[in-house]
């Protein structure tokens, strides 16, 4: 491929995927509604990020246009891939396009509801230190590695896989980690055991010299693992690690990468894995410590978007912390916020006081089946402050008052990190 072009190049995967086509020599170009640290990592890259989307971006001379999921129809980027069609360039989607560049190489695919992203930087952390050398495509930017792309010199490639639409199956892994499996993608899984048939159709596929890494007695995991050709490698196997990072479901994630690379590299050493796990960093917006307000609070951000994923993250907090927690919460999708809305309203026990942003829409539609509003009731209702806010401006001023020995942190899939972003530049 000599020339590819990205709609919506700021995505996590899509950037990722980017610099994998420059490191394999492309000239790589891709555009975006806006700037985001992604961008200014691809353009740090030497990847040229055009902000604003418009049909004369995509070059006439491209051999390939990559498009994300965002990018639909009566979208911003739809008018770039409409330009790519009249100039008969072949188009393909992100997990089209990630699948055509993992084909021929040993893919270690990380998938499942919760730690995709974690397991994902993990293992490959384990693997480099091993002399590995393993490619990564990682859903986040990994602070060992200050990418979410990490180059590799060998056969192996290390890539998060997306069960959304059952982008899952576009991946032909030699290793399958599966992290936990619970009911997410609502608009596309109308039914958990929906979502349970695409990673049965994905533990099927695993040829049977490969492996199957997960834990094998979760209730909603086991059930599938009897039709695997491959061997099953159960994560409680391995033992408690010490780790930079906090929380019971970061074990779970050291677990699931250690048992990953053992898998896929059996001459690995304990202590390798052992040394490698201590000095992982974590990623960016993953429990990430922002800095502190001009009053001295104490300022985190993490993606959790999931009643489960919250519920952790914000348990992990308070063993972390003395004095208020203060969430600040982005709904992502309708879909999401209806379907488990209880499970919302119970998610945020141990907070004192909960803020949510106006509804991220993303793909959807407002059906006014649902509101910040309602999603603040319903957690009133259980027990915990919570309010409803027009916009991210009207957040930041009502947590001006916040004190030292207090805690912040912003939540969710979107853009709400430039809550946190605004609350540490303010100091």
């Amino acid at each position: 491929m000599k020339k590819v072009h990205f709609v919506g190049i700021g995505g996590i995967g899509m950037s990722a995927l980017a610099q994998f086509y420059k490191d394999r020599g492309a000239i790589v170009t891709g555009s975006d509604r806006a700037a985001s640290p992604v961008t200014v990592l691809l353009e740090k890259a030497g990847i040229m990020v055009t902000i604003g989307q418009r049909a004369e971006n995509v070059p006439p001379d491209a051999d390939l246009v990559v498009f994300s999921d965002a990018v639909l129809e009566g979208s911003e980027g739809f008018v770039e891939r409409q330009r790519a069609l009249e100039l008969r360039i072949r188009e393909a989607s992100y997990f089209k396009a990630l699948a055509e560049a993992t084909k021929g190489w040993k893919t270690v695919a990380i998938a499942g509801t919760h730690g995709k992203t974690t397991t994902t930087g993990m293992t490959a952390k384990i693997l480099k230190d091993a002399g590995a050398k393993p490619t990564a495509v990682i859903g986040s930017i990994v602070r060992d590695f200050g990418s979410n792309y990490l180059h590799g010199d060998s056969d192996l490639f290390v890539v998060e896989a997306d069960e959304y639409r059952s982008h899952l199956l576009e991946l032909s892994p030699y290793i399958l980690v599966i992290t936990n499996l619970e009911w997410d993608h609502t608009d596309w899984f109308p039914t958990f055991e929906a979502l349970q048939a695409t990673f049965r159709t994905a533990i099927e596929r695993v040829p049977a010299e490969g492996a199957i890494v997960t834990d094998a007695g979760n209730p909603h995991i086991a059930p599938l693992l009897s039709s695997a050709r491959a061997r099953i490698v159960d994560v409680n196997q391995e033992p408690a690690y010490g780790l930079q990072l906090p929380g019971a479901f970061n074990q779970m994630n050291a677990r699931a990468a250690a048992a990953a690379a053992r898998a896929t590299l059996p001459s690995i050493t304990d202590a390798t894995i052992v040394q490698a796990l201590a000095s992982f960093h974590g990623s960016w917006r993953r429990f990430e410590y922002r800095g502190k307000t001009v009053r001295g609070t104490d300022v985190f951000d993490d993606y959790g978007h999931h009643p489960t994923a919250v519920h952790a993250t914000l348990s992990a907090l308070r063993a972390k912390v003395r004095g208020k927690i203060y969430v600040v919460f982005h709904p992502h999708l309708y879909s999401r916020t209806r379907d488990l809305l209880n499970a919302f309203a119970g998610a945020f026990v141990d907070a004192n006081k909960v803020l949510i942003a106006p509804i991220y829409a993303a793909r959807e539609i407002d059906d006014g089946s649902v509101s910040s509003d309602i999603l603040a009731e319903r957690i009133r209702m259980m027990g915990t402050d919570a309010t409803a806010y027009p916009s991210f401006d009207a957040i930041i001023a009502a947590l001006a008052d916040v004190e030292e020995g207090d805690t912040i942190i912003t939540m969710g899939a979107g853009d709400i990190y430039k809550v946190a972003d605004a609350l540490v530049a303010g100091a």
